[in-house]
């Protein structure tokens, strides 16, 4: 499925227009904030951002390189973090965070106070980009308010899905930037207009609709769906299609899911599974069931017996 670009600035209209026409002006904000579901661009557009920004002031060819690599001297990435024996450890640094709560800390935040307080040395901004903004503890929260009061060289950009957790006084800093999900006319426009004819045609075959609509309005979701569903075998795709009755064909699925997809793709799996086999049943306690498999997943449990006890459930129920 790499054939899928998942470029969705070229969908993302309105948010580049208020983009655009911030560069345009060159007048800046002290603050942004990026606010929209999981899996829509904000990191994507965060950057495209900061790699504009730095583009008005120099000529170097690799910026965007840089940015993405963390490594722009006029640039600094905030990430969630976790402890594993007394090591802080970044979300970039180690990409199963899901088994760790992740938070971030007052002494990530300090690092912002001694990146502006140089001077910057390839642009005329230093740009510092918070990931998951809600995930500040109440320290570095009161940490990055009293930053953001301080007349800067620079900009801060907090990305989060969830503006409920943002401190009032910060949001009332930054300007926001809205994105909105994208409609199941977009997304199936950006399959149909980045998957060769071959690969779109074995999805059709196999309901790919559906997949676009339980990526509930996000092109990445859509993108992990397309590949982790792709990564079945034909045979366990048809068998998915409606709720599962034969135990020997749960136990068999339940393995090969377990064995072939990772916790991510599993979750994914799950969501299609909530909507396609809602329509073919109205039935909301396999919605329910389902919804408990995620639990068990995220709390451990082992996935191929979690997987089987839940089938084994909903066929139960089913007969």
């Amino acid at each position: 499925m790499d054939d899928l670009k998942n470029d969705i600035f070229l969908i993302n209209k309105e948010v580049n227009k208020t983009l655009e026409n911030i560069l345009n002006k060159k007048v800046f904000s002290n603050g942004y904030i990026f606010y929209g579901s999981e899996g829509v661009g904000k990191k994507d557009m965060a950057i495209e951002f900061a790699y504009k920004i730095f583009k008005q002031n120099s000529s170097k060819l690799n910026i965007k390189e840089q940015i993405i690599e963390n490594n722009h001297p006029d640039f600094l990435l905030i990430e969630p973090s976790h402890v594993i024996k007394g090591n802080l450890i970044t979300r970039s640094e180690d990409k199963n965070t899901k088994d760790y709560k992740e938070t971030i800390r007052i002494d990530q935040i300090r690092k912002i106070k001694t990146f502006f307080g140089q001077k910057s040395i390839e642009s005329g901004k230093k740009i510092v980009v918070i990931i998951d903004a809600h995930l500040l503890n109440e320290a570095a929260s009161n940490c990055l308010l009293k930053t953001l009061e301080e007349p800067t060289n620079g900009i801060f950009i907090l990305i989060t899905p969830r503006l409920n957790l943002l401190l009032e006084t910060i949001i009332s800093r930054c300007q926001i930037i809205r994105f909105k999900n994208f409609s199941y006319e977009q997304l199936d426009k950006l399959i149909q207009n980045n998957l060769d004819q071959r690969t779109l045609k074995s999805l059709q075959e196999t309901g790919y609709k559906d997949l676009i609509k339980s990526a509930n309005g996000s092109p990445r979701d859509l993108f992990n769906n397309l590949k982790t569903w792709n990564e079945l075998p034909l045979e366990i795709r048809n068998y998915l299609k409606s709720p599962l009755v034969d135990n020997l064909v749960i136990l068999e699925i339940s393995r090969i899911v377990s064995e072939k997809l990772d916790l991510n793709q599993q979750i994914l799996l799950i969501n299609f599974l909530q909507y396609s086999w809602w329509k073919v049943t109205k039935n909301e306690d396999i919605i329910t069931n389902l919804e408990n498999l995620k639990s068990y997943l995220k709390s451990f449990i082992k996935p191929r017996l979690a997987w089987e006890v839940t089938l084994l459930k909903i066929a139960f129920k089913d007969l």
